[in-house]
This record gives C-alpha cells, structure tokens and sequence, in this order.
C-alpha cells in the first residue's frame, strides 16, 4: 500500500474495511462525513443509499442475516446517529453484527454544548446503550486496533453493533502509511474436556431428551441435526432458529415455546440441550403467563458468559461458539435405539397447530403457500398478522430463510429495507412481508430499491389500519381509536416508482402473483386484501 493510496483518511477506512472482508456499505452522505467519501467510487466497496438512516441500518442487518458478515453503515453526526439506533436496537436484540462509523464534533468542542451542527452532548454515550460497544476515536492510529476489537465481537462473542465515531478534526490528519500488517480475530473457546464429558454423560442417561435452539445456533445446524438424529431428540425451534431442522423432518418442532402444546413436550423431558438461545420472554413467553419450566439437567451451550445465566441458570454450562461445541458434542455420542422422540415431536406439532385460533391458522396456510412457491427463498417479516402466526409455528426449509421484527425489541419499518439489503447480500430474490401501516415507516425506500435493483417482491398485507393494535384493544375492552389508517392506492404508488404490481384476494391469485414476479427477477409489489384472503382460508 503506497503513501499516496492511503495519505487521505477515506481511502484508508475503506482499505481497512475490505481488508476485514468487507464489501458492500450503508449510508447517506452528509456534510460531516465527505472526507469518508472521499475515494469511495474507486474503492472496491459498493455502496448503497437508503433514503433514511434508519433504512441504512435495516439494510445492514438482512445484509449481515444473509451473508454472515456484518452490515456496514456510514452516517453523520448527530441526526444520522438518532436515526440509526433503532436499527441497531433490533440487531443487537437478535444479536446481528453491524458496524455503524459516525462523525461527531471537533473534540475541543465535545461537551460545551455550544450549539455545533448536529451537536449531542454525549453521542459516545446514545450509542453505548445500543451496541456492543461505542468508541469515540482519538487517534487515527487507533482506528486499525479498534476495528480489530470489532471484528472480534463479530466473530468470536455474541455478534452485536459497535459504533466508531470519528471527530471532525481527525478527518484533517494524514491517515497511516500502511494497514496492519495482519487482520485476526481470536479463536472461538471450546469447553474443557471434563465438562464435555459430563454433558455427554447427561444426554446418554436422559430417556427423553430435547433441544432447545436459538438464532445463535444456526451455523451449527448440519451438527444439530445429526446430534438430535443419535439422541433422537425433538428439537424446538425459536423464530430465529426456524429451519435448522426442516418441517418435514419427523423431529422438528417449528412452533413457539410459549405455546402450550410445546411447554407440554419439555415438561415431559427429562433433560434439555439448549443451544444459541437467549430463553427469553418474546420466545418463550409472548402471552406472559410466565417462563415455562424447563427440563432438567438443563445443559446450556452459550458464547456469552453474562447470558449463560440469564432467564436460565444451566446445571452444565458449555461456554464458547454453538458450532464448535456441538461438534464437539457430537463426536463423543453415539446412536441410540428410538425412544420414541419422534413421536413425541409429532404429538406436539399436531396438538400445537389445534390449539391456533382460526385466523393464525389460516395466516400459516398463506405462509405454506408461499413456502411451496419458492422453498429457498427468505421471507423477511415486519410486525404484521402472517408474520405473527408465522412466529407461533412457520416451518421454514433451511436457517435463515426466515426472520422478522417482531420479537425482541419488534420495531415496524423493518421489512422492506431489510429485505433490500438480504437480496443484495445473498445475490437472489427475498420475500418481503409487510402490513400497510409498516410499510410507511420506510416507504421512501422504494426508491432505494429500484435504484439497487434487487430483486425484493413486496407483500403488503392491507388491512387499512394497525390491525393487531386494534385487536388487542379489543381485546382489552379499549375503544379503537387511531389505530385506523388513510391507505394509498398501492398500484399505482407501485406505478410511480415503475415497479409491476398485482393485487391478490385468493391463494391462487397470490400463487401467481407471486410466481410471475420471481420470474421476472426484479423487483414487484403484491398487494394482499387481508379480509378475502383470510376466508379463502377459512377464518373470515
């Protein structure tokens, strides 16, 4: 690397960030981060604009949910920060890895309160409560050490956002000469081998074991599935662990945790492998009855020391990284005769899919559909009726083909920019299901995704109002008020971005909606008239 390529501060960030393996970032330019830009378009990174800041950060995070690495963002000083913390509370409650890089003020003039453009008094500390952790840069020398510190939560602890924060005043220093001239991270931790032996020991006594797996476990799936095949063992699956085992796999449970039927099947066991999983209420509690009681011994494989006892405490912990330590796990179990785990899986997917009411039942039905229509396909979900009856008991054919907004910190304006920056990661068409009124919290990136052109289909689920809002309301003996909603015409909003739009009041209607739209390989808009379509399936 020569003096010239890297005596600008723009051109150097971006040679750091690819020689991380980075190469695709988020971000809006601003009048505080130009420097940043600086060299950008000849740079081997493609950028991508989002209309928002907080698009920028959806985007990031289906982007890092596809690829395994973390989204990247760019935004300025101040507003661009505010904008973005949403975004990364969603990622840092479902432990996705993202790196968001502000500006912020001149440090002689941090905490004065002087009145700078986009001045906090305290932006380090706004970002704090929703990443990792937040650094405020006071030496570009630093910026290589800091990274590397990034890099490692990203890959060897619990993946969350980190925010870097430049001053205005760096950007006038001469950047380093050269990058480091090695870029690691730590080695993920494997348990001792005596404590390993103990769980092994644990799950070989156990005559009805389950596993319990969380998004945290999804790198592991292919060990998972053949540990639970030699335990004969029903594996059950939070929302982001769906599709670790597929549907049709005769011990996969795709429903929640906090349904019944499923809390029946683990008070039954008498032991649990829980893997990559946080136990916490918007699993295994969204009715809030209460935690289930879980099996005991509960042996928990967890990559966070601090999680390892939270919800929780195990009878046998096994710290470190859910892939390693399964395959750890695995090499020292042998197969066992069927004790009847299969069975048992069966007993509590049919007894949970009786106990739905008539409406999530027929939202799962529109969900098969479309699993049927394009089986590798991801469905990214925003906070809307199907992608609720879809977090109760969606069978998806593989991890990461489905994921949402609706559990942890369940913001709305999640799917379309998530969707964008899924499609572009993956380099394939996603499924973007979205109700009228979340769409409008990212309706600007419509544009964003025209101007990408990845390949996103749009689901808008039009109810004409906060539909399950109102419901709970309802529920509550609350008069609906403000949860009604003045909803555009979407073909022809789809028209004035030129994107094909369909609209669809019946599962075949949807069916071929949506089948025309993946063909064409670009991006389109379905529109789903909520009322025809749930009495089609039997729930009008």
């Amino acid at each position: 690397m020569t003096e010239q390529t890297h005596r600008r501060v723009g051109p150097w960030i971006h040679a750091l960030l690819e020689a991380h393996g980075i190469d695709t970032v988020f971000g809006i330019p601003g009048v505080h981060t130009i420097p940043l830009y600086e060299g950008l378009a000849e740079s081997g990174l493609r950028h991508v604009t989002p209309r928002h800041e907080q698009g920028a950060g959806f985007m990031a995070d289906g982007y890092a949910r596809q690829t395994g690495r973390p989204g990247v963002c760019f935004v300025i000083t101040g507003p661009g920060v505010t904008n973005i913390a949403t975004p990364m509370a969603q990622a840092y409650s479902d432990s996705i890895p993202m790196l968001v890089i502000s500006s912020v003020n001149h440090r002689r003039h941090m905490g004065l309160g002087q009145g700078h453009l986009h001045e906090l008094a305290d932006q380090r500390a706004v970002m704090a409560q929703v990443s990792a952790f937040s650094h405020t840069l006071h030496s570009l020398a630093d910026l290589p050490g800091v990274l590397a510190r990034a890099f490692a939560v990203f890959d060897s602890a619990r993946p969350r956002p980190v925010h870097i924060e430049i001053p205005l005043d760096l950007w006038e220093e001469v950047a380093p000469d050269d990058l480091p001239a090695s870029i690691a991270t730590e080695a993920a931790t494997v348990p001792a081998p005596a404590q390993m032996a103990v769980a092994r020991d644990a799950l070989a006594a156990a005559q009805r074991p389950v596993l319990l797996c969380g998004g945290g476990a999804r790198r592991a799936a292919a060990d998972l599935r053949a540990l639970a095949e030699r335990l004969d063992a029903p594996v059950i699956m939070t929302t982001n662990a769906r599709g670790i085992l597929p549907g049709d796999h005769p011990l996969a449970v795709s429903y929640s945790p906090s349904l019944g039927a499923v809390r029946a099947l683990m008070e039954q066991s008498d032991a649990a492998l829980a893997i990559g999983t946080e136990i916490g209420p918007t699993d295994y509690d969204m009715y809030e009855t209460g935690m289930p009681a879980l099996p005991r011994p509960l042996i928990r494989v967890e990559i966070d020391p601090v999680q390892m006892v939270t919800n929780a405490s195990p009878d046998i912990a096994l710290a470190g990284d859910a892939r390693v330590v399964v395959g750890e796990l695995l090499s020292g179990v042998t197969p066992r005769a069927a004790t009847g785990g299969a069975a048992r899986a069966g007993m509590a997917r049919a007894a949970a899919l009786e106990g739905l009411d008539a409406r999530m039942r027929a939202g799962l039905q529109v969900l098969d559909l479309l699993r049927d229509i394009a089986p590798d396909v991801p469905i990214v979900g925003d906070s809307t009726h199907p992608v609720y009856a879809g977090n109760l008991g969606y069978a998806a054919a593989a991890p990461g083909l489905w994921f949402n907004s609706a559990t942890g910190f369940g913001t709305l304006g999640y799917a379309l920019p998530a969707s964008i920056g899924a499609a572009l990661g993956r380099g394939g068409p996603t499924l973007c299901l979205v109700g009228d009124g979340g769409l409008h919290f990212t309706l600007g990136e419509l544009a964003t995704l025209v101007g990408s052109g990845a390949p996103v289909v749009i689901l808008v689920w039009n109810n004409a109002c906060y539909g399950e809002i109102r419901d709970a309301m309802v529920a509550a003996d609350v008069t609906p008020e403000g949860v009604s909603l003045a909803t555009p015409d979407f073909q022809a909003l789809a028209g004035a971005y030129g994107i094909p739009a369909w609209q669809a009041r019946t599962g075949e209607e949807l069916r071929g909606a949506v089948g025309q739209a993946l063909a064409s390989g670009r991006c389109a808009l379905v529109e789903i008239d909520e009322a025809a379509m749930l009495a089609g399936f039997g729930a009008g």
